[in-house]
């Protein structure tokens, strides 16, 4: 009988597999694939002669149709026809070779055998470049996955090799452009000039940090003389589109030409310290903003921006010659005057950019690492507390605290060795009965000089009217650009966009793309090692844009790197975030699948969250079920536990001895795990980004840094300050070129692409061959739009007064915008991209 299937094999009629291959063209940036072959792998068969993978000889593609879009990209389709072995078997895997002088895009394939009615499909999505660079043949497998042990036996080799392609060896110093390596590598920003010189982030447990990817760029070289490239300074397939950088860089101009420019031109195109002389001069820089585009700018407009942008997109951006113009920040379209309602500077720590630091006391005084005693006495507050005692209060868990305190004050000597200057603040609040939070007092306080370890401190209470209603909005801003910096560095860069980069590196070094993981976490990925490059390029490079708008200036990493040593993964999905903020309590109800109970409902951050983390958790709860049948195939899976070991120990290896890893021996650890890691990657990054072009691009809201102290009495700067308090605030704010560059920045981080992929939705419909999982998404995509209808409703809801407060702002950072299923980008302060892709 085996014979006779070998006599079949061997001269039995061949028959034949088709197919068709995707390539997408962008302006030129890629080139047809007509000289291309392709060779098929079978996932079913082996070769009977050598025993290895069997692999059907080489055919070109032809090219079939092309269709342009509406962005002036082109899709190609190509045909390919391959005659095989009538036992050739399924296709799990092809080769494909560019034997063109210029790469291509190559999106994606399916083929089907002409015996058997499957069609295989393959999500590629890679650039494939010539061989006479690389040397190489591309590998691409189907969209079935497997856990290592299921594979079979035919693709196993082929997966192993491919892993160890993608890590590289470690020891050349430049990658090429081509080259789809990754390796970690430490902040390591350090400037060959004495005056650009900075410490090198990451390796030591004086400055730990979580690893980055290691780019194109030498690390040694003056990073801050770097131009950087905005097409090809990651590995190939981790570069967002030509159509998105093309976006991107527009988007940037067109901040730059609204806000930065102008103020730079009346500064003399020098950047110094220039106050706003009065609040409608402030409010002008806003309301005055003209149409404009960059054909029209003046030669020295041109000449700056085209230093910073590669030629071709320079040209591009000067050929537009619709005008544009950008809508006015929320804040200031809905109430202006909101910035100095108390009630509202309260809001926004539960419903603004940063709702994520205020806590619930438990004790009073506030308890602090430094055993420097708070300085706010009960009887300034007890009268304030509705008729409780402060221990009544504090039972009734009514008592909270902004802290931004301790951490700071082991820096503020060397912050305030310059022109700006930073207190470290406590503020305290109290819990109405309608669920609205009333400031009670704020803390201000400074290292005393003459002893370390000690410091002194201000006390600042709520006032209407006179004096003391200048000093407490002066304290309120300094609270602000606390609240702002620690916003920045710590809960956008470093809690979202830092910690995710070793999840992804350790996913493409150690998980192949047949592993069902790979295919669960790539959309979440998305664009994210692009956009950090150019975070850590423009941003936090030494003299970068955060040095120059942020007080933290140039100990900015240093600051981050201090609060990253309070960092623990299994503290950082919403739940156990709540609970270590004593925002909410455990609940035992089994039928709450959150585990906790907010302590007030009216926390619109937490109340949206929870539901958008418990829809995440269904959902991969749901998928992984489908590959892993009980705890042992979790804790046996040889690629989840490389994984896992190396997030650990080296992406996040300074902190890789500490508590806070799941054993990731059980399914349970394993969907603990992934949800906080897709909560962090969508829901968190658009609670903490989205809003910061409504909120934050207004100086008098959310301040950054400020220039003065408040002044004590009997001094020159609190005659003043009694003089004329309107300008005293005004020149304590940020300057005019300050103030633009912030607002550009905002502007620019709060837009989405119009190619933005939403949560519950994904790209193409067959990115796996298993219907379960298709199922299980659909059901994840349907919980989401039932979620927007409950926030919706929500916002309409006069009980619930957090939900707009005086700004007029309805809270839909966490609104998931499943409706948008057409392109169309920019500021909607709503929406959760599925990767933190800005």
């Amino acid at each position: 009988m085996a014979m006779d299937r070998n006599k079949q094999r061997k001269f039995g009629e061949d028959c034949w597999i088709k197919g068709v291959v995707v390539i997408v063209h962008d302006f030129g940036k890629s080139g047809p694939a007509k000289l291309a072959s392709l060779q098929i792998y079978s996932a079913t068969e082996l070769d009977p002669k050598t025993g290895n993978e069997k692999l059907s000889k080489k055919a070109k593609l032809e090219e079939w149709r092309s269709k342009k879009k509406s962005d002036g990209s082109k899709i190609s389709s190509y045909k390919v026809k391959l005659k095989v072995e009538k036992w050739f078997g399924i296709p799990g895997a092809f080769l494909i070779t560019n034997q063109h002088k210029h790469k291509f895009f190559l999106r994606s394939a399916f083929f089907q055998i002409s015996n058997h009615s499957q069609i295989i499909h393959f999500d590629c999505n890679s650039w494939v470049y010539p061989i006479n660079l690389n040397a190489s043949h591309y590998l691409f497998f189907s969209n079935t996955s497997y856990i290592p042990s299921q594979t079979p036996s035919p693709l196993m080799e082929l997966r192993k090799l491919e892993l160890i392609k993608v890590r590289g060896d470690g020891r050349r110093e430049i990658m090429e452009e081509w080259e789809n390596i990754y390796e970690y590598d430490y902040y390591n920003h350090v400037g060959n000039s004495q005056e650009h010189s900075r410490l090198i982030i990451g390796g030591s447990s004086s400055l730990p940090y979580p690893r980055r990817l290691r780019t194109l760029h030498p690390s040694n070289e003056d990073s801050s003389s770097e131009k950087m490239d905005l097409e090809t300074d990651v590995a190939a397939d981790e570069r967002m589109s030509y159509n998105k950088v093309k976006e991107l860089a527009s988007n940037t101009v067109e901040a730059a030409l609204q806000f930065l420019i102008p103020i730079l031109k009346t500064l003399n195109c020098q950047p110094h310290i220039d106050h706003f002389k009065s609040f409608v001069e402030l409010h002008c820089f806003f309301w005055a903003q003209k149409p404009s585009n960059l054909a029209k700018a003046d030669k020295w407009t041109k000449l700056q921006i085209q230093k910073f942008l590669p030629q071709n997109l320079f040209q591009h951006i000067l050929s537009q010659k619709h005008p544009f113009i950008y809508p006015l920040p929320q804040f200031l379209r809905e109430n202006e005057h909101a910035w100095m309602d108390d009630d509202e500077f309260a809001r926004q720590m539960l419903a603004g950019t940063n709702p994520v630091r205020i806590t619930c006391l438990h004790n009073f005084p506030p308890e602090s690492k430094t055993k420097v005693v708070s300085t706010i006495k009960a009887p300034d507050i007890e009268h304030n507390l509705d008729g409780l005692t402060l221990q009544q209060a504090i039972e009734d868990r009514r008592i909270f605290m902004l802290d931004h305190h301790d951490y700071l004050m082991p820096f503020l000597n060397r912050i305030n060795s310059g022109d700006v200057f930073a207190y470290a603040s406590r503020t305290l609040l109290f819990l109405r009965s309608d669920s609205t939070l009333k400031p009670l007092a704020i803390e201000l306080s400074l290292p005393y000089s003459e002893a370390e370890g000690e410091e002194i401190s201000w006390v600042y209470l709520p006032a209407a009217e006179g004096l003391e209603a200048a000093l407490w909005q002066l304290a309120k801003a300094h609270v602000a650009a606390n609240d702002s910096v620690y916003h920045q560095l710590v809960s956008h860069w470093l809690h979202t966009h830092a910690v995710v980069e070793p999840f992804i590196i350790a996913t493409r070094r150690q998980l192949s793309v047949m592993h069902p993981i790979y295919r669960l976490l790539n959309p979440h990925f998305k664009d994210t090692l692009h956009i950090n490059s150019l975070f850590r390029s423009f941003l936090l490079r030494p003299d970068g844009i955060f040095e120059k708008i942020l007080f933290s200036g140039k100990y900015s990493m240093e600051l981050s790197s201090e609060l990253y040593k309070e960092w623990r993964f299994d503290e950082h999905g919403l739940p156990a975030d709540l609970l270590k903020r004593n925002m909410a309590v455990r609940d035992p109800d089994p039928g709450n699948p959150t585990g906790v109970r907010l302590i007030f409902p009216d926390y619109p951050y937490a109340e949206d969250g929870l539901e958008i983390w418990t829809a995440i958790k269904t959902w991969v709860k749901s998928f992984c079920s489908i590959f892993y049948r009980d705890d042992d195939s979790v804790h046996s899976d040889e690629e989840l536990q490389a994984w896992w070991s190396e997030i650990r120990n080296v992406g996040h290896g300074d902190k890789s001895h500490e508590s806070g890893w799941y054993e990731m021996t059980t399914l349970s650890d394993l969907v603990e795990a992934l949800t906080t890691l897709i909560w962090t990657a969508t829901g968190l990054h658009a609670a903490v980004n989205s809003g910061q072009y409504a909120y934050a691009s207004y100086p008098l809201n959310r301040p950054t840094l400020c220039h003065k102290f408040i002044p004590s009495e009997g001094t020159v700067e609190y005659a003043k300050l009694l003089s004329d308090p309107d300008k005293y605030y005004l020149e304590m704010l940020p300057g005019k070129f300050e103030t633009a560059l912030g607002v550009a920045l905002t502007k620019v981080l709060s837009h989405h692409a119009k190619d933005e992929l939403y949560l519950g939705r994904r790209s193409p419909y067959n990115w796996t061959d298993n219907a379960r999982a298709r199922y299980s998404f659909s059901e994840f995509s349907k919980e989401l739009k039932n979620i927007e209808k409950r926030i919706e409703e929500r916002n309409r809801d006069p009980n619930r007064k957090n939900r707009n407060g005086p700004a007029k702002i309805p809270y839909k950072l966490l609104f998931p915008d499943t409706s948008n299923f057409n392109p169309k980008g920019g500021i909607a302060g709503k929406g959760i991209p599925n990767s933190i892709s800005i």
